[in-house]
């Protein structure tokens, strides 16, 4: 199997309805939302097109939803080595919901929910929604990027009254796949301070040759019984619109609570989402090899091009197909995309909507074709190289 990952240009790209293209004015390029420009795997396309075929659009069966469960169980064992019981597995509709469903059965109103920023923007919406009262512990900044520090989380947390941590690994936005002592350092403040720890594993598939993916139950086995893993194939498989994601509890305490909220209010399974979702993690390996190959190539050409602008720092990440770029050096103020936007015609994720240290910044995603990307990249180098940096420049 050879997928053509060029297989849409521009022109297909703007025609599309979804959120990514359809936010993107005139001929401003989009590289915000992280969605792929890329065909499906043909096992995702194929299941789908077998539904529709057979205009098979009913509710979901029993079946379907053992299917997810025990695709998700092969795939956490046979890639990343992690026994998960499925007894211990709800199957829901958005890794979003199930942080939501997290806050409100594991901790109560007014109680504290530590989120390490810059993050995944429904980390904060979800504690501000849910009267929650954010504990704010920033990743500190290394010159080989973003990491966790044991010493500075351990302060930021003591004392607050937290219940839960909510944990991004692979991290989104900066792409860190976190190492073993980083996720033991997160672990042991956790046990310190009788935390939940709700991991959000999203990007687990996506992650880059010389690094790999540690579940946090693995790299800190004494932290197992207090871990809630959520998962999806949404991301690795561009299906983030058939809505279908899991949830792994390491302790049946855990797993109780969680389900206590009714299924009914967690929301409805769709059909399309839980056959893609089994066939993505069953069968889909073979195209995801072929991604990442393309991803690679990707990322080492926004690392090229950004490199060669002063004023702006990024470090390439080992996850995912996002680029966090700090132009706090070039002196734009707090939220350059919207000048970004304007002036350079690209659409990109705004940096304080990750939190404090995302002033400055911007969130690249860098998944689509290498000539949309050279597009997107020339016209980021002409408009940055304009700018001059500032004296005092550094990041912020």
């Amino acid at each position: 199997m050879s997928v053509n990952f060029d297989r849409f240009d521009l022109a297909d790209l703007t025609k599309r309805r979804g959120a990514k293209w359809a936010a993107a004015p005139g001929d401003v390029l989009a590289a915000w939302i992280a969605d792929m420009d890329f065909p499906l795997a043909p096992p995702v396309a194929d299941v789908l097109a077998e539904a529709v075929g057979a205009q098979d659009l009913g509710y979901p069966s029993g079946q379907d939803v053992d299917a997810v469960v025990a695709s998700f169980v092969a795939r956490s064992a046979s890639r990343h080595g992690l026994d998960v019981d499925p007894s211990l597995v709800v199957v829901t509709s958005d890794v979003v919901q199930s942080i939501y469903i997290a806050l409100m059965t594991f901790s109560e109103p007014g109680d504290g929910v530590v989120v390490q920023t810059p993050v995944y923007p429904p980390f904060l919406s979800a504690v501000a929604d849910t009267g929650r009262r954010l504990v704010e512990a920033p990743l500190a900044v290394a010159p080989q990027g973003y990491r966790v520090d044991a010493d500075r989380l351990r302060a930021a947390v003591r004392g607050q009254g937290a219940k839960v941590m909510l944990v991004c690994n692979p991290h989104n936005p900066t792409g860190r796949v976190f190492a073993d002592d980083e996720l033991e350092a997160v672990a042991e403040v956790a046990e310190e301070e009788d935390l939940v720890l709700v991991v959000d594993e999203i990007h687990a598939d996506l992650v880059y040759p010389g690094r790999s993916h540690v579940p946090m139950p693995l790299a800190a086995p004494a932290a197992a019984t207090r871990c809630v893993t959520l998962a999806s194939a949404s991301k690795a498989f561009n299906i983030a619109g058939l809505r279908c994601s899991v949830a792994s509890f390491g302790s049946r305490s855990l797993y109780d609570r969680f389900s206590a909220v009714p299924s009914h209010v967690r929301g409805g399974l769709s059909v399309l989402g839980l056959r893609a979702t089994a066939a993505a993690w069953k069968e889909g390996d073979e195209w995801l090899g072929q991604v990442l190959s393309y991803l690679q190539d990707n990322r080492d050409a926004v690392a090229t091009a950004l490199a060669g602008l002063d004023g702006v720092v990024s470090f390439a990440p080992e996850a995912t197909y996002l680029a966090w770029i700090d132009l706090s050096g070039l002196g734009m103020g707090p939220d350059p995309a919207g000048e970004l936007k304007q002036n350079a015609g690209v659409l990109l994720s705004s940096g304080p909507d990750f939190g404090g240290p995302g002033k400055g910044h911007v969130r690249l995603n860098f998944a689509t074709t290498a000539e949309v990307l050279q597009g997107i990249l020339s016209r980021l180098g002409t408009y940055l190289s304009g700018r001059r940096p500032r004296v005092d420049s550094g990041r912020s």
